[in-house]
Formats: C-alpha cells, sequence, structure tokens
C-alpha cells in the first residue's frame, strides 16, 4: 500500500491543522480529561480517514486486448445505453462507477491505445450518483483508441464534496491498460462509454475494481 503523491501536501496540512487543535485543546481544556480524550480520539480518526483516502494499493493487471477493465473502484449506477452526441456522436452504452468517500479514488485507463481526445468541463456540484451529473457536474473526458480503432470514453466526474479533478492523459498520448489515468479528491463518480456491440460482463448496483473487474469485451 502506498500513498498517492496528489495526497501529500492535503496530508500534511491536515496533520498540521488537526495538530494545532489538539494543542489548543491541551491548553485550555486540559482540566476536562473526558473532553480531551474524545476530541484527541476525533482527531486521531478524521486524521486517518484523510490518510486512508489518498491510499494507492499495488494491484496487477492481466493485459487482453479484448478486454475492457474497470477504471475505477466503487458501484456501478448506470448501465444502459445513450446517445452520445456530445463527444462520439453515436449510441454507446454507459457505465457509471459510483465512488464513495470509502473507495480508493484513483482512476486508471481501462483499455491501451491512444488518447484521441481530452475535454475538461467546469460544471456545478450535484451527487454523483444522480443522471444528470454525468453531463452537468464538472467533469474531465478522455477518449482511448486501440490499434483496431476501437474506441472508449472515460469521464472523471466530480461530486458534491469532490475539490479537484486531476487528469494526466493528453492528447496523442500512448497509454497502456492499467496506466494511472488520474485521481478524483473526495467523492466523485466514473463514466465509461462503450460501442453498442460490446459483449457487458457486470450489473447494475455490482461493486467493481479498477485493474480487476472486466466491465466488457469488446466483439
Amino acid at each position: 500500500m502506498r500513498i498517492h503523491k496528489e495526497g501529500h501536501k492535503i496530508i500534511l496540512v491536515s496533520f498540521l491543522i488537526l495538530l494545532g487543535i489538539g494543542l489548543l485543546i491541551h491548553a485550555y481544556l486540559s482540566d476536562y480529561k473526558i473532553i480531551c480524550s474524545v476530541s484527541y480520539t476525533a482527531l486521531l480518526i478524521v486524521f486517518f480517514f484523510v490518510v486512508r483516502f489518498f491510499r494507492s494499493p499495488f494491484r496487477s493487471l492481466e493485459k487482453d486486448p479484448n478486454a475492457i477493465y474497470a477504471p475505477a473502484d466503487g458501484t456501478i449506477v448506470v448501465l444502459e445505453t445513450i446517445d452520445d452526441k456530445k463527444y462520439l456522436n453515436e449510441n454507446r452504452i454507459q457505465i457509471s462507477i459510483f465512488m464513495s468517500p470509502m473507495n480508493v479514488h484513483v482512476n486508471f485507463h481501462p483499455i491501451s491505445g491512444e488518447v484521441v481526445m481530452r475535454d475538461y468541463y467546469e460544471g456545478c456540484r450535484k451527487i454523483a450518483s444522480l443522471p444528470k451529473a454525468s453531463d452537468l457536474n464538472e467533469h474531465s473526458c478522455v477518449v482511448i483508441e486501440d490499434e483496431r480503432k476501437r474506441k472508449v470514453l472515460v469521464k472523471q466526474i466530480a461530486g458534491a464534496m469532490a475539490r479537484r479533478i486531476v487528469c494526466y492523459a493528453e492528447k496523442g498520448d500512448k497509454v497502456e491498460q492499467g496506466d494511472e489515468l488520474g485521481i478524483i479528491k473526495f467523492g466523485s463518480r466514473v463514466d465509461v462509454h462503450l460501442p453498442v456491440n460490446a459483449r457487458i460482463n457486470v450489473e447494475l448496483y455490482q461493486k467493481v475494481k479498477a485493474k480487476k473487474t472486466v466491465l466488457a469485451y469488446f466483439e
């Protein structure tokens, strides 16, 4: 287990703030033992969850050019056919993975290929599990095209608590299946748009893991 680099600064700042609060509690409430004990415990719990949020577990991946892996940990909240007029201009199967604050929030490329499109939209902050969040919330999109010209869109969507989307992909990049795509901070969702003839391998409300769960297979 390692801590993602995007969390180093936040963890340090959180530690200093919580330490400061702890020192103030000790200075002004040291005579109230029960209050101090409860407060210190609460501060430790908050710090634990901040550190835990930025965990980035080591996971192996068996590369398969016909497999489309889950790019994120979480729960599938949308599994339907849509008309993708904005990016791919064709019908697509949309699979949406909702990440709670308890999930790993690092995202990965579901297939190997070239990044042929990168887009960013600065939107609002609705609850990420809501259907409209896909279009209205802040989001970052990449489209990856493999060597057989098959395209998969991955959309990182900020949630009500999310404060920053980090996407490392740039147009023209050559990426490998399982490479890190980025991270979304504090509650979010990832949509994947697949070809309509893809063979779906998951169900609605299923729990999935990045680099481990195969969402679908290309036909």
